[in-house]
């Protein structure tokens, strides 16, 4: 039997498919890449915001339709959606033929077995993980409940690139207003560092060459076993496995991002120094609404750690407009701030209530219209700093990780940028094909992107 691993939202979920997809070939599956040549069309699906939600109930729809035209008999819903809204979600969407929970995923391949057989697979009701988890490191394997990508379940690689996502760790102990993700992904739980580096020795087998840790905090990584700093003592061990070229390490909280972390990511070699710090805002009343910490004094200090042990560091962050009592001082603070971070890359999303969160209770919330404009007043202000930023590295020599090949010529991303959501640099007039590490000099830029020349 035959199936098709469709994957929506962020890396972390490329791994739990690649995880699931591991599951499903020994338990005897054929994989394929294209929905319409599968028996069953498996939907990782994406719970995080609105659009990331519209987005997988579409794909699903699509897929059901391939039922009417196609070789397909079951369409089945797993992810961030299906577990956080379990029968909801079944009964709103009766063209899904099942809607898997996280717990289901161990038995992935007997579960479609008999959702294809026509048998009835009643979805879950929504429980909040994290009075489920954390599970002590002792009782994990012996546990009940599932934990999506944190395992030893060899994975098996949806994606041929030089680049591939690794899972540190999964959940959230935070409690950040405005974020359902604790919710439904639990409580936070670390791999083991052994586990870690098993699975990174057989991703450098299979050819990649760039190593990308993932999380939802990946400065908590170790706390759950006892020892926080294991990612500092664990990135040099990543960066020196045979194959592997660079490490990049995702996700980093601000208020959590100790000396001793900043050193490792900014001077370790093969670690490449890019900091990806969620500030989320800059003004303090803002962010202690938020349940989180700092203001722009500390977060310019960070930078200043950062810069001063990496000059040419790449840093990214992400900001929320128009939350709850944020008055035009606050959002002045930020754009301030944003121009003295001087940030490669800023995600700008407009407030919106989250099922479930406390932010959804509050009072002083800003119309749709007034959340609208200042998203767009600030979303401007980021595209204009971050393409000087982009132009402040012109003359500046990077390394760059081959891709793709277009009309153009190379394209890959410098170590500053990381996957996806950072640019890309263009090696023009070069040769290199996929997977080449090649030094070049920036000599353009088209916003975030680089135009690079590869010297005579």
């Amino acid at each position: 039997m035959s199936v098709a691993m469709v994957t929506l939202g962020c890396a972390r979920n490329e791994v739990d498919s690649e995880e699931l997809a591991g599951r499903l070939e020994a338990g005897g599956f054929r994989l394929v890449a294209d929905p319409e040549d599968a028996d069953t069309v498996v939907v990782n699906t994406c719970g995080f915001v609105e659009a990331a939600k519209k987005d997988s109930v579409d794909t699903l729809l699509e897929a059901a339709d391939l039922k009417e035209s196609g070789r397909p008999q079951a369409v089945v819903a797993v992810g961030c959606l299906a577990e956080r809204y379990g029968k909801d979600l079944a009964e709103s969407l009766p063209e899904a033929d099942a809607v898997l929970g996280f717990d289901d995923y161990p038995d992935i391949a007997a579960r479609l077995r008999s959702i294809v057989a026509g048998e009835t697979h009643h979805p879950h009701t929504p429980q909040d993980r994290r009075l489920l988890l954390p599970i002590s490191p002792v009782d994990r394997d012996a546990s009940a409940i599932s934990v999506p990508g944190v395992g030893t379940e060899r994975r098996t690689r949806l994606e041929s690139g030089p680049m591939a996502p690794l899972k540190l760790a999964s959940g959230c102990d935070r409690r950040c207003t405005f974020c359902a993700i604790p919710s439904f992904r639990g409580s936070f739980v670390s791999r083991r560092p052994s586990d870690v580096l098993q699975e990174a020795r057989w991703l450098a087998d299979q050819g990649v060459r760039e190593l990308f840790l993932v999380s939802e905090n990946s400065t908590s990584y170790g706390k759950d076993l006892g020892d926080l700093r294991l990612l500092e003592t664990m990135l040099p061990e990543l960066a020196a496995l045979d194959g592997v070229d660079r490490v990049r390490v995702s996700y980093l909280q601000p208020a959590e991002t100790r000396p001793g972390l900043i050193e490792a990511i900014a001077t370790t070699p093969g670690v490449v120094p890019y900091f990806d710090l969620s500030f989320q805002h800059a003004s303090n009343p803002v962010l202690r609404r938020m349940r989180r910490f700092g203001d722009p004094e500390s977060f310019l200090g960070l930078l200043e750690q950062v810069r001063g042990l990496a000059p040419t560091a790449g840093v990214r962050s992400n900001v929320i407009v128009g939350f709850p009592g944020e008055t035009e001082d606050d959002l002045q603070v930020l754009c301030d701030f944003l121009v003295a971070a001087r940030l490669d890359v800023t995600g700008v999303f407009g407030y919106s209530d989250e099922d479930g969160t406390e932010a959804a209770t509050f009072e002083g919330k800003l119309d749709d219209d007034e959340v609208r404009a200042r998203t767009e007043h600030v979303t401007r202000l980021v595209e204009e700093l971050n393409a000087q930023r982009a132009e402040e590295r012109i003359g500046e020599t990077v390394s760059v990780l081959v891709e793709s090949v277009d009309d153009e010529g190379p394209v890959g991303r410098a170590d500053h940028q990381g996957p996806e959501v950072d640019g890309t640099t263009l090696l023009a007039g070069s040769t290199a094909r996929v997977g080449d590490l090649v030094t070049a000099v920036v000599v353009a830029t088209e916003g975030v992107d680089l135009v690079a020349e590869v010297g005579s």
